[in-house]
């Protein structure tokens, strides 16, 4: 049988086949000894075994191939129906034994699930965004059911859409599933190696709120920002924004109801910048070491939970060659 998992520990940049685009970075981070939440990698493998043992694999090429993606309402139609299909199959046991007894070994707990394509953080294409992430997943039975959305999420509309624009084919792209203990983060959000909008090298941009990193990374809540010169380590411009609402851990929720929730930020923190001059210097100093580490900027995804600085992904920068 395929190998059902692989730890982030045994994974490297070269597994993207092996672990997606996401595992495989994370991999690299971790061999090169950054701070990277402890997890392991559903592999890609798995799920193009789940779509031929079950013979559901066929059944979805035929779809797209009938589908006109100009046509909004069917493409939302088949993406729904390919969507179901797949998350309506039983998980085989042995791959469900195999998730289950690996979650086990880290602990249990609360865990973040995340899509993992064997086609995104890619230099020539930006596939991000257009899979599934699922936080504080914990148990068993919602970790397996976690692992089956975030497959189901290869065929969202948006990502059949884009794929089908850029060349990519359907049935080659493939998924892993990244599974990590969850870092309950006081502050959150992502950093830049290069001015994003001007594209200077020369600085760093960090983003940052309160919360987990999902409400700056969608969008929904407005960030700080601190410009860092790469040479003089200065901060050379920043925008603190009040923060009136983060989004955390509900307390006490029950497997079946939703896990993170919405609530106010106490007034002695809401309008504080969000990081100090230390931890942006700490943040800018790593970023410059995985821009080395992997040799072109970089786009970062940060988390500081109880004290410490944690990486949670780190993929090129797609906009500059």
């Amino acid at each position: 049988m395929t190998n059902v998992i692989a730890q982030l520990t045994e994974l490297g940049k070269d597994d993207v086949g092996l672990a997606g685009g996401k595992g495989a970075n994370l991999g690299e981070l971790t061999r090169a000894g950054v701070r990277v939440p402890p997890g392991f990698v559903v592999t890609a493998d798995v799920y193009l075994n789940f779509l031929k043992s079950l013979g559901i694999g066929g059944q979805i090429e035929r779809s797209l191939s009938r589908l006109d993606i100009k046509d909004g309402v069917a493409l939302e139609r088949v993406a729904a129906d390919i969507k179901a299909l797949i998350t309506a199959a039983e998980m085989p046991p042995e791959v469900a034994s195999g998730i289950a007894k690996a979650y086990q070994e880290m602990g249990g707990g609360p865990v973040a699930v995340r899509s993992s394509a064997t086609a995104e953080d890619l230099a020539e294409a930006s596939f991000a965004g257009q899979q599934d992430t699922y936080l504080n997943v914990e148990g068993d039975r919602e970790l397996i059911a976690a692992v089956q959305n975030c497959w189901s999420s290869l065929f969202g509309a948006r990502a059949i859409f884009y794929r089908s624009g850029t060349g990519f084919d359907h049935m080659k792209v493939r998924i892993a599933v990244v599974v990590q203990r969850m870092v309950q983060s006081e502050r959150s959000g992502v950093m830049f190696t290069l001015h994003p909008v001007t594209n200077d090298k020369t600085k760093i941009v960090i983003e940052a709120i309160y919360g987990l990193g999902e409400a700056v990374v969608s969008g929904l809540v407005t960030p700080d920002m601190y410009v860092v010169d790469k040479i003089s380590g200065e901060v050379v411009e920043r925008q603190v924004v009040p923060q009136k609402q983060e989004f955390v851990r509900q307390p006490h929720a029950q497997p079946d109801n939703e896990q993170n929730r919405w609530t106010d930020v106490d007034w002695g923190r809401r309008t504080n910048q969000k990081l100090s001059e230390e931890e942006i210097g700490e943040l800018a100093t790593m970023g410059q070491r995985l821009e080395q580490h992997f040799g072109c900027p970089q786009d970062i995804e940060w988390a500081h939970e109880n004290g410490l600085l944690y990486i949670v992904q780190a993929r090129a920068v797609t906009t500059v060659s």
